[in-house]
């Protein structure tokens, strides 16, 4: 993190320590296991059943992917991912910040979230582009009607494809939802399919954001139940949790009807915005990022890092951090868009970020010499619960105390190594 100070320090062994007191919770939850009971323990009548593979892993992968780049007109943009909780890394990516020589100030980025598998969002993520290309309806004179009618039928043609090559191939399931910006010298197209979700904060506030397609909706649960299909605990026919996606084709089999009318629509719905001197920056994010945090929140929250930190590429991993330590279990996935007029670096902020980091340190200290007066042993887990319920003012809006926790966690291994007892000399020893 480049912000005021102080560099950061290995997550895993945070996670260690704070997944200690809860992964089996969450692993009896979420792995496959009946009852919860825990390892090693009889499983008593019907042990012998198939247990389910677990979507869930016993510990987050937190490794992280990023990119960053920029464009010829000025915008610079970054890449964030993380498998975290999952079983496997289901999200793909694609970012072209440059269309072609005769679309030079067009761009275009999209944010791929596979289910059931990742075979249909790494196709789509390397087709859908050149198939809203190939409509023609993406030209220098930036008709917002051609355009968006390209966008469509570039879905469309995607999906056609896919079911194709998917027979041909044998895939038999998954999907893919899609968010996507095509973004032209005077406009911003949105185009969302499924979950994810594109947000654009302009002069400090959202300004725009695309709707998520689930079921529950009333125009997409009309269109499912049309189609034969029911909806049944938020999902369709009790298993699927997004409306529109491209594949899942099981879900598409419903004779005289269109593909935009079949219980899962892969039609996007598509936006446009005039874009603006004020407008800041963009995010689209898989559901990772939604389900734990809200476009308000993010929008304050990056735009304080922005003022503190030059690098996107680490903003991308702090809204990461942040989604996995509010309880995000999925990949993670952002790609941050920031245009010319977004904040910059800011030496109010600066020094106060750093007054921040002072004043955690010093209230770790005081809380980890608090348990050692009690007689016993601050672990993480007990620093981090104390501190919780710390009143700590200048903390980054829409962040919290969860955004700091790098900080705490750099001031908790600092305060073991302070008082790590010193080992005596015995008389043979020089």
């Amino acid at each position: 993190m480049r912000t005021a100070r102080k560099g950061s320090v290995e997550i895993p062994a945070f996670v260690r320590q704070l997944v200690k007191e809860t992964e089996r919770r969450v692993s009896s939850f979420f792995k496959g296991g009946r009852g919860g009971s825990a390892e090693g323990e009889q499983q008593g009548e019907g042990e012998n059943e198939e247990v389910i593979p677990s979507p869930y892993l016993d510990r987050p992968v937190l490794d992280k992917l990023t990119e960053e780049g920029c464009t010829r007109w000025g915008m610079t943009y970054a890449l964030g991912s993380m498998q975290g909780w999952r079983a496997n890394m289901e999200d793909f990516h694609n970012c072209v910040p440059q269309l072609s020589v005769h679309l030079a100030g067009w761009s275009f980025f999209a944010v791929f979230d596979g289910h059931a598998g990742s075979t249909v969002a790494q196709y789509c993520s390397q087709h859908l582009l050149g198939h809203i290309l190939a409509t023609g309806g993406i030209g220098p004179e930036d008709d917002p009607q051609r355009v968006k009618g390209a966008i469509i039928q570039g879905f469309l043609q995607t999906d056609k494809h896919l079911h194709s090559v998917a027979r041909r191939e044998g895939w038999e399931r998954g999907g893919t939802t899609v968010v996507a910006t095509l973004i032209s010298p005077y406009c911003i197209y949105f185009a969302n399919c499924g979950d994810s979700r594109a947000m654009l904060c302009r002069s400090g506030q959202v300004c725009f954001s695309t709707e998520d397609h689930k079921p529950y909706n009333p125009l997409e649960k009309e269109r499912i139940e049309s189609a034969g299909g029911t909806v049944s605990v938020q999902r369709i026919n009790g298993s699927l949790a997004v409306s529109r996606a491209l594949g899942d084709f099981s879900y598409k089999g419903a004779e005289n009807r269109t593909p935009s009318e079949q219980m899962v629509s892969p039609e996007p719905e598509v936006c446009v915005v005039e874009r603006s001197l004020a407008d800041e920056f963009l995010v689209l994010a898989c559901d990772g990022v939604w389900d734990t945090i809200s476009n308000e929140d993010l929008c304050a929250f990056i735009h304080n890092r922005l003022h503190v930190c030059n690098d996107l590429r680490d903003v991308c991993s702090q809204v990461i951090d942040l989604c996995l330590y509010k309880g995000s279990l999925d990949n993670i996935s952002i790609i941050l868009l920031c245009f010319p007029g977004a904040p910059q670096l800011s030496a109010e902020a600066l020094h106060q970020e750093a007054e921040l980091e002072d004043l955690l340190e010093s209230k770790v200290a005081e809380i980890y010499a608090e348990i050692c007066a009690r007689g016993e042993e601050p672990d993480l887990l007990s620093v981090l619960t104390v501190l919780a319920s710390t009143v700590i003012p200048g903390l980054p809006p829409g962040g919290g105390i969860q955004s700091k926790r790098n900080c705490i966690i750099s001031a908790y291994y600092q305060q073991r190594e302070t008082h790590k007892p010193t080992v005596p000399y015995g008389p043979g020893d020089s």
